[in-house]
């Protein structure tokens, strides 16, 4: 119809290396029923975590093990590091950023001690998670090996 009309595609990237994993497979509820947005999952095999887009940080958890990053336009992206690790009351986790700084892809945000958190919580497993709050029609997810700064998702 007319292009000025399109939404425009908006593109997500990995926000760690390591082994994408579609959300339905998390063993969590909340996340592989998609209750909280969404999104992929990831497999971390490195230790700090990255801005998956050029924004805000809008929100870093008290104990570390989640934050969100929105757009100038209409996109939050939430990465929950980890399943069941908000009990670790933030041991393993070290804040490199703060809430209302701007940041760039592959700007770092948290920095963790995976050893740590694969023998504390219940997994390591790493939901990336467009918000409901996000206006988007579709998203086309990548399920492939990645490092930091790979695209995982394009958000229509």
């Amino acid at each position: 119809m007319f292009g000025f009309l399109k939404r425009k595609k908006r593109d997500v990237y990995s926000p760690i290396d390591g082994q994408l994993v579609a959300l339905e497979n998390v063993d969590d509820e909340v996340f592989a029923q998609r209750m909280a947005g969404d999104g992929v999952a990831i497999l971390p095999i490195g230790d700090t975590f990255v801005a998956p887009i050029d924004g805000v940080i809008t929100k870093i958890f008290s104990t570390n093990h989640a934050y969100s990053v929105k757009s100038k336009e209409d996109l939050e992206v939430l990465v929950h590091i980890g399943l069941e690790t908000v009990a670790l009351k933030g041991e393993g986790f070290e804040r490199l950023a703060q809430e209302g700084d701007e940041v760039k892809v592959g700007d770092p945000i948290i920095k963790v001690d995976l050893n740590y958190i694969k023998e504390h919580a219940k997994d390591i497993i790493t939901p990336i998670l467009i918000t409901d709050e996000s206006k988007y029609e579709a998203i086309d997810k990548n399920t492939n090996v990645v490092i930091a700064g790979d695209e995982i998702m394009e958000v229509i």
